[in-house]
């Protein structure tokens, strides 16, 4: 059998990137799994396959983010064009790649704009899966985004990732309170009761139920995923229960999309300290699911 072929970005260059990558492609557990081609600047101490540029130290934070937003645009570009049959990014800096000319928060949201998709951001291991509602935005910001037309979207492309990629017939989905004790009959707010409540019911979701016990239930067995309401929410939960073991999946692309569940650590890039673990799981799982999509 022909093993997958992964389109591996360095992200942001001034971090960790491709010290991890390194390490990840040298697991034998990786090298067994799949292929790849590591598309980034030159210049870095993890060699290149699909150069998009540059690289050196002294170069400016703006344009350490037009190279990582380059490099995302070359590999989505091989995924479509079936030259990689998945993609798996390292830690971009968001600011960076604003001040690089590439007007996205995140990953997840330049990705939806490229292929056109409704996408939604999901971290899963193997005792948690979390999908959020809204991604990079302000907390002030999120009672007005979350309306039930997005719930049923996340639901939506959540539903069917569950059951393509990760073969789950028929999946347990809930969905996470967005007040405190989902509002407690409107004392804490409303907007559980009188949005979310309804969406769910609507969407064939179980809840809302309150954040302080709908994570544990979940990693208990009674859920699949969880949708989360806000970003934070979400990744606490999942990070406290698997950080260095989750990985970062962009549900609802034509083709896989992984990535590892940290940043770019700019405070020890360089030092030889960054632990590849998450990424190793990020190309391990991108690799499982080529095989099945």
């Amino acid at each position: 059998m022909t093993l997958p072929r992964l389109a591996i970005t360095l992200g942001d260059p001034r971090g960790i990137g491709a010290e991890i990558v390194c390490k990840a492609l040298a697991d034998p557990r990786v090298a067994s799994a799949c292929r790849w081609v590591v598309v980034g600047p030159a210049g870095l101490d993890c060699p290149v396959d699909a150069s998009i540029g540059e690289w050196h130290p002294r170069q400016s934070d703006a344009n350490a983010g037009r190279l990582a937003g380059k490099a995302i645009a070359r590999a989505v570009a091989m995924c479509q064009a079936r030259e990689a049959d998945a993609m798996v990014t390292a830690p971009i800096d968001k600011a960076a790649l604003l001040a690089g000319g590439f007007d996205y928060p995140g990953h997840t949201e330049m990705l939806a704009a490229l292929t056109g998709r409704d996408v939604a951001m999901m971290l899963a291991s193997d005792r948690l899966r979390v999908v959020l509602a809204t991604t990079h935005v302000p907390l002030r910001d999120v009672p007005g985004l979350l309306s039930a037309e997005l719930i049923g979207r996340v639901t939506r492309v959540t539903r069917e990732g569950l059951r393509t990629a990760f073969g789950i017939a028929a999946p347990r989905l809930a969905l996470c309170a967005l007040n405190p004790h989902a509002g407690d009959g409107g004392r804490f707010g409303h907007e559980d009761d009188t949005l979310l409540a309804p969406a769910a019911r609507a969407h064939g979701l179980l809840g809302p139920f309150p954040a302080d016990t709908v994570f544990v239930r979940a990693m208990r067995g009674e859920f699949d995923v969880v949708i989360a309401p806000y970003h934070d929410v979400g990744m606490t939960a999942i990070k406290v229960a698997s950080f260095g073991a989750a990985v970062n999946v962009t549900l609802g692309l034509p083709f896989p999309r992984t990535s590892p569940d940290h940043g770019t650590a700019l405070d020890i890039a360089g030092q030889g300290k960054a632990d590849a673990s998450s990424m190793i799981e990020a190309m391990l799982l991108a690799a499982r699911l080529a095989t099945r999509t």
